[in-house]
């Protein structure tokens, strides 16, 4: 079997790599253009020092008897030294070559340096004795004549000094290079490790250390960690709501089963009206499942706003509860004129006034009343009250709390009230608690329209 090696994927070599590439292509642009720019610059100082010495070009040219003998600034100017030239006509047709052009054999300098007049200088040329020259173009008038004078000059010692210049450009230019890959890597970890930071607080996360991202992130990845909190925000809430729906749907479902029970344990219902009520509590409870478990996916703000009618649900819930408490021989009350509605879902109405009777169903000595109406301030209030011994001022705000009672002494989970108070904040309203003048307690609920 031939094993692959497949290198990971990493994206701060990209940033290197691209980087790199970026600086170098600049850096050896700005070296070539250093360069050229030298060579220019020597041409040009070396024109302008033969311009200066053009009395000593003159003076032979008068040796040669090219320039009459009318004027004395040559007689000064008339030294030894000798030039490699050649002078072309406008045409660039060599006319006359130095002596020292002559002992090189340079007869062919204007037709040659013809070829490339019109590039940019400097100009060099390897001419007829194989060596290689910077040529020197130089329109000048002496004593009345016009002349193209092309002085040359051995190019190995000027080429020497550029080779130098250019090598020292270029070992600069290495260290330039050298000193921003310290500076990228550099550059590169510094910015990389608020990544790194952010993969170890998901990693936190992730083992339940820790519920959210921390906020000091620079303004490049707040966008992200902002998007990744929201996202740990849905997710803790979205298995909140799983968990809350799971124990709601228990706590709902457990005074249906006990109804159920209760109608089984009825001697005086027969088999057909025994069967009606059973399957009357069934499809409640299936209406439940399905309300729960749609509350779970979407949340109380995602259920679909509706208009319910009271009365009737009411009446099936006190019908429910008189079964589970027949013992208990219950006065129930109900002011619920038959047109008023609930501003909301048929579900939520459900858990609301059947979390609220049970409660004073159970909790009550012997009176419930139950009563909906609208008030001033066009608002649906709906008031469940008993006669039972109350809610002390101290736990009124605690008992709208999961998990917390008020009266520990019978069985409950303490999430009836939690619940409601859930549904009733989805809607913007408001649960209050209260003390009723039947002696008990009085929960008021106040719901917008």
């Amino acid at each position: 079997m031939q094993l692959k090696f497949r290198p990971r994927k990493r994206l701060l070599t990209r940033m290197f790599l691209t980087s790199l590439s970026i600086i170098a292509l600049v850096g050896f642009g700005l070296a070539w253009m250093i360069n050229i720019l030298h060579a220019q610059n020597s041409y040009n100082k070396e024109t302008a020092q033969l311009i200066a010495e053009i009395p000593k070009v003159a003076a032979e040219l008068r040796e040669h008897d090219l320039i009459p003998e009318t004027s004395e600034w040559l007689d000064e100017n008339n030294t030894p030294k000798r030039y490699v030239i050649a002078s072309c006509d406008d045409t660039f047709r060599q006319v006359w070559t130095s002596s020292l052009a002559v002992d090189k054999g340079l007869f062919d300098t204007c037709e040659r340096f013809n070829e490339i007049r019109n590039d940019s200088p400097p100009y060099y040329l390897s001419l007829a004795d194989k060596k290689g020259y910077f040529i020197y173009l130089l329109a000048v008038e002496i004593a009345g004549n016009k002349y193209n004078l092309l002085v040359m000059k051995d190019a190995e010692n000027l080429e020497a000094e550029m080779d130098k210049f250019s090598r020292r450009t270029y070992i600069r230019l290495a260290m330039v290079l050298a000193l921003a890959f310290v500076l990228l890597i550099s550059a590169g970890y510094w910015g990389m490790r608020p990544l790194v930071r952010m993969r170890s607080e998901l990693e936190s996360v992730n083992n339940g250390k820790s519920r959210s991202l921390s906020q000091d992130y620079p303004i490049e990845l707040e966008g992200v960690t902002q998007a990744l909190n929201q996202l740990l925000r849905q997710s803790s809430a979205q298995q909140d709501r799983y968990q809350n729906a799971m124990n709601d749907l228990a706590h709902s479902l457990k005074t249906r089963l006990a109804a159920v029970h209760a109608i089984t344990d009825d001697a005086s219902l027969d088999k057909t009206s025994a069967s009606e009520k059973i399957m009357e509590q069934v499809s409640q409870m299936d209406l439940l499942v399905k309300y729960q478990l749609k509350r779970a996916m979407l949340g109380r703000k995602g259920l679909k706003q509706e208009h319910t009618l009271v009365a009737p649900l009411v009446n099936q819930l006190s019908q429910m509860l008189f079964k589970v408490y027949r013992d208990k021989q219950v006065i129930f009350e109900a002011y619920i004129p038959i047109e008023h509605v609930f501003p909301g879902d048929k579900g939520d109405l459900m858990e609301l006034c059947g979390n609220l009777m049970e409660n004073a169903f159970k909790l009550c000595i012997s009176q419930v009343r139950v009563s909906a109406s609208y008030n001033d301030h066009g608002e649906f209030v709906l008031t469940v009250e008993d006669d039972g011994q109350g809610v002390d001022d101290s736990i009124k705000q605690k008992i709208i709390q999961r998990g917390v009672r008020a009266d520990t002494h019978k069985p409950g989970q303490g999430i009836g009230l939690a619940v409601c108070h859930e549904i009733v904040t989805s809607y913007g309203g408001k649960l209050e608690i209260e003390d009723s003048q039947l002696e008990g307690a009085k929960f008021i609920i106040t719901i917008p329209l």
